[in-house]
């Protein structure tokens, strides 16, 4: 039994008083001391000393009209919009594959640890793995196009800008995709099992019971994933850097590998590079609302507007009773 007096409560503040320590000193205070230097004159390594500049907003407006981070932004979007699509729909498929009640799929736990795996690779690693792949002119990939015949001649994949930005977008894809897997299934698996055993009483299919029950419920899931996969694609930089440098010409060079080349290439522009961060970090924010706002529960929201008006309704008659 519990006993009388005894506040257990701060037990708990205790346990969480080495994480708040780190977010405070490696993620907080990173953030707010590099919103500060977007508005000053910091560059070089080793400087300690800035002054705020006398126009504010001259870093953001250089970076806004630097037509090598329009490109950067351009290629970051292309990227995950390439990678995103065929990961969501690989996603759902294997969702509903390994969910399904009228199939049921033997060894799910090999198969779900070996789609998860390349999510616990190493950039690195798999940078080194891809770029031997696609080797030139001799590589896996060269030697078995050219034996089904669908290239003559070996081709660098490296050198073209969009078979470079196809490469990058797979690798993205390959990587995640199996995490995707993992959350959407832990979301199927928190829906009630009564509604889909009501379902196959009334002789609803697979298909009519993923589209008609499982999707709608999977909305704040989806969500989840939509928002966590855009923020890590805007903030795609280990395969980028690893895997190509940002070539060929520029073609897989994203906003996060133009933040790193500002502040650590040459010239070391931190405020030009703090100022870079946090147009992305506005970006981030604006797109997460906007996915919010669009993916809400519109039934759910009007209920609550029809709530509110009708409390207000009920004050206002209260109080001219």
């Amino acid at each position: 039994m519990r006993n009388k007096g005894v506040n257990y409560a701060k037990y708990g503040y205790i346990f969480s008083i080495p994480f708040v320590l780190t977010f405070l000193i490696f993620s907080l205070y990173p953030t707010i001391f590099t919103a500060v230097i977007g508005f000053t004159d910091l560059r070089g390594m080793g400087r300690t000393d800035f002054k705020f500049l006398k126009q504010p907003f001259d870093n953001f407006v250089l970076i806004l009209n630097n037509p090598t981070f329009r490109k950067s932004l351009g290629n970051t979007a292309l990227i995950w919009i390439m990678n995103f699509i065929p990961q969501i729909l690989l996603s759902l498929l294997l969702t509903a594959w390994f969910t399904t009640r009228r199939f049921k799929v033997k060894g799910q736990g090999a198969f779900k640890v070996l789609l998860y795996m390349p999510n616990i690779i190493t950039a690195a690693t798999i940078a080194i793995l891809f770029n031997s792949l696609f080797g030139y002119p001799k590589g896996p990939v060269n030697d078995l196009f050219m034996r089904f015949g669908w290239l003559d001649a070996p081709t660098n994949f490296h050198m073209q800008k969009w078979t470079a930005r196809g490469v990058v977008a797979f690798i993205q894809f390959w990587m995640w995709y199996g995490n995707s897997m993992i959350v959407l299934i832990a979301g199927v698996l928190g829906i009630d099992p009564t509604l889909f055993e009501a379902a196959e009483i009334d002789g609803a299919t697979s298909t009519q019971i993923f589209f008609k029950i499982t999707l709608p419920r999977l909305k704040t899931i989806l969500l989840y994933v939509l928002i966590t996969s855009m923020i890590g694609g805007l903030q795609m930089f280990d395969i980028p850097r690893l895997f190509l440098w940002g070539g060929p010409d520029s073609a897989t060079l994203t906003a996060s590998l133009f933040i790193y080349n500002q502040a650590f290439s040459g010239s070391y522009l931190y405020n030009r590079a703090a100022a870079a961060s946090m147009i992305m970090f506005f970006i981030i924010v604006v797109l997460s609302v906007a996915l919010f706002h669009l993916m809400r529960d519109k039934d759910e929201a009007k209920f609550r507007k029809a709530e509110k008006l009708r409390i207000r309704n009920a004050k206002k008659q209260g109080e001219l009773v």
